[in-house]
This record gives structure tokens, sequence and C-alpha cells, in this order.
């Protein structure tokens, strides 16, 4: 038999309970345990009036921004949208169902102002950090470090190449947020002065984006997102925005390593990473500043491609302070005899090693050392010997197992490209960038919690 036609009639009174009605085995719910922002308010009240019309909850905001970037919604409008209509996103927001959604203008006001002044997102990231290490899912032995580049929201239409566009032909007062936000961060090695090359391309809308075909395929504009995670559950411990530079990206591996021993007292034993971190500077800042085990490819520019024998065939004698060649040869960097030793001492800088004329003409295997020279010579830097202990650290057994742990890092690139749909910036300058990237790795580290520290079901 067919029902009767339900038709929507209103009641006079609703009994409704927003707790009754998201279910015990939401995610929010278990991202919700994790979530304390009591000391918000504290942080930020030097940043409020005492006098005028009073403000929107500030810990409201960090909520609505939190579910955003946990459930990919990245814009401001549809996420006033979502929470309006979406039962478990008001109770995890704190809202009734006759409480207001903010408007999302409210968002930027608070963005450019008092949230950046004082360092809000950041202090929320820390927080979360902190949680991950009460809950023991930082053991703080072993980080990995890696970037990623993410596409900036700029065109190449509206860009031009250094001679048009400069720095110095700017005024300040007329500049849109994100160029001042370049100019005020121009000493700041994570962007301007990390390296003298003028990149090919200046965005005019973003100026401190960089133009990069790092993906060996058509360039763009992008920043790079620089995680340092610990390796035991892929904890993101700091993050970071930069250019999409070697350089940068180095340079922000330093800040953060610095930053979260200052916040956390956490230093690492050793640190895995690809061979960008290979350079001799970072090596000798890891192994000889910091006393950090690298387990880096060492960047060489060394090895031939031309088929002869490589650098790595021949074998230091530190004994003798010698190379030797392939075929048994001495190779010295001089050959004079000095009645005073010292003068042929080893010291710390750069020098060049030859083989002698004649072992190299008689040689049996000179079409595969130097066939178009008399003799075969190698340079060595000056902070050679570390660069042959981090070729140590990647030969020895537990390299297998720390590259096996840095893959973390580059999954959790790919969650932030996939699930949370950070593939593109919606946000332009270094601070917007900076803010971005904060409020991602902090819904990365709680979704992480809510998976590793599973809600226990009540017992009935």
């Amino acid at each position: 038999m067919m029902g009767p036609r339900q038709e929507a009639q209103a009641a006079l009174f609703y009994e409704f309970s927003l707790e009754d009605h998201v279910p015990q085995d939401h995610l929010l719910r278990s991202i919700d345990r994790f979530v304390d922002l009591s000391g918000i308010r504290a942080h930020l009240a030097d940043f409020y009036s005492y006098t005028g019309r009073p403000s929107i909850d500030p810990e409201l905001m960090i909520r609505m921004l939190l579910l955003g970037y946990c459930f990919g919604i990245r814009s401001e409008r549809r996420l006033c949208d979502e929470v309006h209509l979406n039962l478990a996103y008001r109770w995890f927001c704190r809202l009734d169902l006759n409480d207001p959604v903010p408007d999302h203008s409210t968002f930027s006001k608070n963005r450019h102002g008092r949230f950046r002044e004082s360092d809000l997102l950041r202090h929320v990231f820390e927080m979360t950090v902190g949680r991950c290490i009460e809950e023991g899912l930082v053991g703080g032995q072993g980080f990995a470090v890696d970037a990623s580049l993410i596409v900036a929201d700029v065109q190449k239409q509206n860009s031009s190449n250094p001679d048009e566009w400069t720095a110095k032909d700017i005024d300040p007062d007329t500049a849109p947020r994100a160029v001042r936000e370049y100019l005020d961060a121009l000493d700041d090695e994570a962007f301007g002065a990390a390296t003298t090359v003028e990149p090919k391309f200046t965005a005019h809308a973003d100026p401190a984006s960089q133009w990069t075909a790092a993906r060996k395929g058509p360039a763009f504009f992008a920043y790079s997102d620089n995680y340092l995670i610990d390796t035991d559950h892929g904890v993101i411990v700091d993050v970071d925005a930069s250019r999409s530079i070697k350089t940068a990206e180095v340079g922000a591996m330093r800040k953060m390593i610095d930053r979260t021993k200052e916040r956390f007292g956490l230093e690492p034993d050793w640190i895995a990473a690809d061979t960008a971190y290979g350079s001799t500077d970072n090596l000798v800042w890891l192994t000889l500043r910091r006393k950090i085990l690298p387990f880096i490819p060492v960047f060489d520019k060394g090895e031939r491609t031309d088929g002869t024998f490589f650098r790595s065939d021949f074998t230091w004698d530190d004994e003798n302070e010698c190379y030797i060649c392939p075929e048994g040869k001495e190779m010295r960097h001089t050959w004079r005899t000095y009645s005073d030793p010292t003068r042929n001492a080893p010291s710390w800088r750069s020098r060049k090693y030859r083989a002698r004329k004649n072992d190299c003409m008689n040689c049996p295997s000179k079409a595969r050392c130097c066939p178009n020279s008399e003799a075969r010579a190698i340079h060595r830097e000056k902070y050679e010997i570390v660069r042959d202990f981090a070729r140590s650290c990647t030969a020895s057994e537990f390299n297998a197992t720390a590259q096996r742990r840095r893959k973390k890092v580059e999954m959790l690139y790919a969650h932030l490209k996939r699930i949370l749909g950070l593939h593109r910036l919606r946000l332009r300058g270094p601070c917007g960038v900076q803010d971005e990237f904060t409020l991602a790795a902090t819904a990365q580290n709680l979704r992480k919690l809510a998976k590793l520290k599973p809600m226990v079901p009540a017992a009935g």
C-alpha cells in the first residue's frame, strides 16, 4: 500500500542536540580531543582593544580554519557555507543551530591584522607538536627534511624579466600587500638573500614566488614548502616557506633545526635528505657545528660522464696523505722532498693531487683514466674529510633504514596535495604562503594524532 504524501510542517517546539547527531566514529570527534585553544585568548590579549564592539571569538575562527584545512576546504566563502549547513562542522566549532556563522571577510581582516602580528598560527602549530610529543609520537632521534613545490597564485602573462621590473622601481606606498611583503623579506635568506642570481621572470602580483622548471616540464611560479619531520611516526616538527631554489631550501632546513631545538629541546642524532642538501657547506654545518650524522648523498660534480674512471674509483690514503689510483700508483699534492716536512703537511684547504707523468704514460689503463691529458689529477676540497664522512654514512648498513624512513616526508606531501588539496596556493606574499603552509601542517598533525591515537569506545 502506498504511503501518504510527506509534507513539511513547521513545529512549534524542537528538541534537538548536536551531540546526539554527530557519529561517535566521526573524524572530527577524534581530532577534537587534541584541539585545546583555551590559551589563545591570553596570547591575543595585547592585540585587542579594551573599547568598542565585541569582536568575533578567535577560537571560533581558528577552529573553522583548522576544519577547512583538515577537509580540504580552502575557500573561506565555501567554508562559511559548509559550517552553516553541516551539523558535525557546527559541533566542532562550538556553534548551536541558532548561532550565526562569521562572514568570510572576517578571516582576511584578522589574518592580515592580529593573527599575523601575534604569530598565532605558529603558536597553534607548536601546540599541536607539543601534544604529539606528550602522546609519545616524537622520538627525537632521527629527522628527515625535504621540500615540495607548490604552484603560486600568479600567471606567467602578468610577469616580466628583471630588466623591466626591479624592486628599486616599486613605490611601497602604492604597492599591493604581497609586493610590500616581498620588499620586507629581501634581506631574509629564505627569499631575497639566498642567492644573487636573478630569476628569468618576476611575477608582478607576487614577486617573492620563484620561476622554476624543476619538474622537468613547463616552467611556472612556485614556492617551496619545507617540512622537518620526526621519522618515528612522520610527525611534522617544523614547517617553513621559502623560494624554490636549493640555497633557500637548505637555509630553511637549518632554520627549522635550530627552531626545533629552541622550542622543544629536540636535537636529532641523524638526519636523512636527498642530494639537494648534500653540499659541502651544509654537511660541514650538520657534522661539525650541530654534531648530526648526515645520511645525505654528497652533491658531487666531479663524477665523469665520458666513461673514464670516476673520482670514487680512487682511494684516499689518509696516513700518507695521497690518493691511490686503480692501478696502485700514488697521486700526491707535490712530489718535492722538503727538509722541513711541516711545509707539506695536510691542511684545511683545497688541493690538487697529481700522478707522475711516467706512471700515467706507461699505464695500461690510460685510455680509461686520462686519454686526453698526460697525467690524471684529482681536486680535493677544503672539507673533503667531511664529505668522505658523509659518504661513509650513506655506505653504512643503517642508510637503508634512514632512506626508508625518509619516504614518510614524501608521503606527507602526497597527502597534502591529494587529500588536503594544497596543490596550488590561494594566498600571496611570503606571509600569506607561510600561513597556508602552517595551517596545512597543523591539520596533518591533527589527523595523524586522530589516526594513531584512536578513541576508545565507551563500555556499554
